[in-house]
Order: C-alpha cells, then sequence, then structure tokens
C-alpha cells in the first residue's frame, strides 16, 4: 500500500510514506501510553516528514505557514488534527512520531502498517491507528 503525505491547495511534492521515503529520514523513539500499559515506539518524526514535502520549518515557519493544519486519517475515516507550529522543533516541539514499530515488533495489522504515537498526551486519541494519509492545508475561515 502507498501511503501519502499531500498538500491540499498548496505547491508542495506528495511525498509517499512508504519504507523507501521513511528510510532517508531519521529513526526516532516515542513512549505511547494507551489503555495503562506503556509501549517504546520506534519511527520518524511527524515534522521531518512534512519538511521533506516542502512545508515551512524553523525560521521558515512564520506568518500565514503558523495557521497551517496537518490533518492526520486512518484507515476507517478517523481524523485528528495538528497545526504546523505546534510540531515544529523550534516552536511547539509536540513529538509526533510516525511508528511502523512497538516494543521492537512491527505494528500488528489492527494498528499499523504505521500509527502515529503522540508523545506526552494524557490519553492516546491522537495516537492514530493505521495512518493512511496526512495532509497540510490553510485554516479555512
Amino acid at each position: 500500500m502507498m501511503l501519502l503525505i499531500a498538500a491540499a491547495v498548496l505547491a508542495l511534492t506528495p511525498v509517499p510514506i512508504d519504507a523507501a521515503a521513511r528510510a532517508g529520514l531519521p529513526r526516532a523513539t516515542a513512549v505511547l501510553a494507551v489503555h495503562g500499559a506503556r509501549h517504546v515506539c520506534e519511527g520518524i518524526w511527524l515534522r521531518d516528514l512534512l519538511g521533506k514535502a516542502g512545508a515551512s520549518t524553523g525560521e521558515a515557519l512564520r506568518g500565514p505557514a503558523l495557521s497551517m493544519l496537518v490533518v492526520a486519517t486512518a484507515a476507517d475515516g478517523y481524523r485528528v488534527t495538528f497545526t504546523l507550529g505546534e510540531l515544529d522543533a523550534s516552536l511547539g516541539k509536540a513529538p509526533v512520531l510516525v511508528a511502523d514499530k512497538c516494543d521492537a515488533k512491527p505494528l500488528a495489522a489492527a494498528d499499523g502498517p504505521l500509527r502515529l504515537v503522540v508523545e506526552g498526551e494524557a490519553r492516546g486519541a491522537r495516537s492514530v491507528r493505521q495512518l493512511t494519509v496526512v495532509v497540510l492545508r490553510p485554516l479555512a475561515d
């Protein structure tokens, strides 16, 4: 399955979230706390994937770019949002991982092949399982 990061109404390059595209980005770990259990998950930072697609990062992230929304969608249609600013390492520093392994094992079909891991949140509601697409789009008025 080819998973894509796309940019709605923007001149960004769609980037596959397949293994080959992820291989070129630095690996990281984050702790997923769900249903009273803690899991150490591995993958890449969502902010790195967004940067690869051409999203503004670091000092370039200012003005209208700060109102950009990142929408993550699961196979069943479940969606969550983040702002580009909260994901950036120089601003919000929200640790959101696109994980392909937890507890040193590939994700089970019910959770993967990819999932978001939002470390530090009190509930795992934005840790999307079965991630299919991530879209960067402007905030609608």
